[in-house]
């Protein structure tokens, strides 16, 4: 049985450093915020499905104040130096019974490394200990990586395109 508010297990990068992937706290704001200043245009396009050059306090409070029910969130946090650093974040929100919206996003400089894919399985089995049984995602046609980490996911997956983007369903 996991608890999703203070979930945290440990993994390996492809270039083998460790990985701690852990729940989202309440005083991960500044953290998180400076993670955000770290993702480059066009990743946060991909994320947010248009430009964002910040956020108002509004949607900071809807990030960052999470109640590991109908909304989990975790971080994934790397050693750079002497500091912890959040690098990245995955996230679902309930949509309706049984379904969830799932969504990440990584620091450019560790694309490629495999953290979406660490995110997704992580949070894939959260879900599956709260009962969910698929996941959804609005990913943009572009968004090439996105769409790997869910082929590749283990995980059943199917997509509809339309003319917004393309409608991702994986089953848990």
């Amino acid at each position: 049985m996991f608890n999703a508010a203070t979930y945290t297990a440990t993994e390996r990068l492809r270039d083998g450093r460790a990985c701690e992937i852990r729940a989202l706290k309440p005083n991960d704001e500044a953290d998180l915020l400076t993670a955000v200043g770290r993702i480059g245009a066009q990743s946060l396009y991909r994320r947010f499905m248009g430009a964002k050059s910040g956020f108002s306090d509004k949607e900071r409070a809807f990030f960052l104040n999470v109640d590991f029910v109908n909304h989990v969130a975790l971080v994934a946090v790397v050693k750079e130096g002497e500091h912890a650093a959040i690098v990245a974040g995955g996230r679902y929100i309930v949509e309706k019974a049984g379904t969830a919206e799932v969504a990440f996003a990584v620091v450019d400089d560790y694309q490629g490394q495999g953290i979406g894919a660490v995110l997704l399985r992580h949070l894939a089995a959260l879900a599956r200990e709260a009962g969910l049984k698929e996941f959804t995602a609005e990913v943009l046609p572009d968004n090439t990586p996105m769409l790997k980490v869910f082929e590749r996911s283990g995980l059943k997956f199917s997509s509809k395109h339309s003319a917004d983007g393309i409608h991702a369903v994986l089953q848990l």
